[in-house]
């Protein structure tokens, strides 16, 4: 298969991330044929590799945030990265981070640094749907990324978020957040930082 068919073929179906599974379904070929086209390609530098067994266009440009999703799942953008997004912290985060069920990871990929944090799954909630680029991602809200990273400071035995615009954060909706957590410190936490 010539590399301008192949790549005709993902930007029709709009594959942003793509494993060899996705190519031997779109494409009707053998596991190992599949196995064989991705090596030339990579080689020849038409594909990257985001992570092992997950792809992209070399040249396609796609949100941090939706490639965050993908590398983990299930995790949604959250933490300081969610809070920086939404202007709660004034700072930069360079670090892409999310939560997830699973175990914590850190991932070196695409030049950039995308790290999950556990937490439990009566708390893994919170989290909306938005668009960049026309791309669909998962990010905490504010509310839910500010409780978030509070309460994995607070198990690292660190002090919690100083910096941030209350303005941007509903008091009310963070304490149902912080509940979710069946943590009284966090509550306490949530509570005296919004007063």
């Amino acid at each position: 298969m010539k590399w301008i068919d192949f790549e005709r073929e993902i930007k029709r179906k709009d594959i942003k991330l793509f494993t060899p599974l996705d190519v031997q379904r779109f494409l009707g070929r053998s596991a190992v044929a599949v196995r064989f086209l991705i090596h030339r390609l990579k080689k020849n530098g038409y594909i990257v590799s985001v992570k092992r067994g997950l792809y992209k266009l070399s040249d396609e440009q796609i949100p941090d945030a939706y490639v965050a999703n993908k590398i983990y799942a299930p995790s949604y953008v959250s933490l300081e990265f969610a809070l920086s997004y939404y202007g709660v912290i004034p700072e930069t985060v360079y670090e892409i981070t999310s939560v997830t069920t699973k175990a914590t990871r850190r991932f070196e990929t695409l030049g950039k640094i995308f790290s999950y944090r556990k937490i439990k799954k009566a708390a893994y909630t919170g989290y909306e749907v938005q668009k960049q680029k026309g791309i669909s991602f998962y990010i905490a809200d504010a509310e839910k990324a500010f409780v978030d990273a509070n309460y994995l400071r607070l198990m690292n035995k660190q002090k919690p978020i100083s910096r941030f615009k209350k303005e941007k954060i509903s008091s009310a909706k963070a304490m149902k957040y912080a509940f979710l957590f069946g943590n009284a410190k966090l509550n306490g936490i949530i509570k005296s930082t919004l007063r």
